[in-house]
């Protein structure tokens, strides 16, 4: 795995409300860099140092992608994990049988 790769993106709406997949540490910090100022909390500073730890080598990306979901669920923009669909149809046929 790539340093700073998260093992699962994090989406995140931004914008008009518009679905953005964080991959990694450094999208991460680019994100929270230039998020407006008046938007900023704790949970966005929280996530910020993170993003500058994980981009030193201080803490693992895990840890940065944790805070950044964090940061997501107090702002109310963490779009919840789906699972596909031919997942979800794959398991109603085994409830079934």
């Amino acid at each position: 795995m790539n340093h700073g790769q998260f093992k699962e993106p994090v989406t995140l709406l931004v914008g008009m409300g518009l679905p953005r997949k964080i991959d990694s540490v450094m999208e991460a910090y680019a994100l929270l860099q230039d998020w407006p100022a008046a938007s900023r909390n704790g949970a966005h500073a929280v996530a910020l140092n993170a993003c500058r730890a994980g981009i030193a080598g201080e803490i693992d990306a895990e840890t940065v992608r944790a805070t950044l979901v964090t940061f997501g669920r107090r702002n109310d923009i963490l779009v919840p994990d789906m699972a596909p669909p031919a997942a979800v149809a794959n398991d109603a046929l085994h409830e079934v049988s």
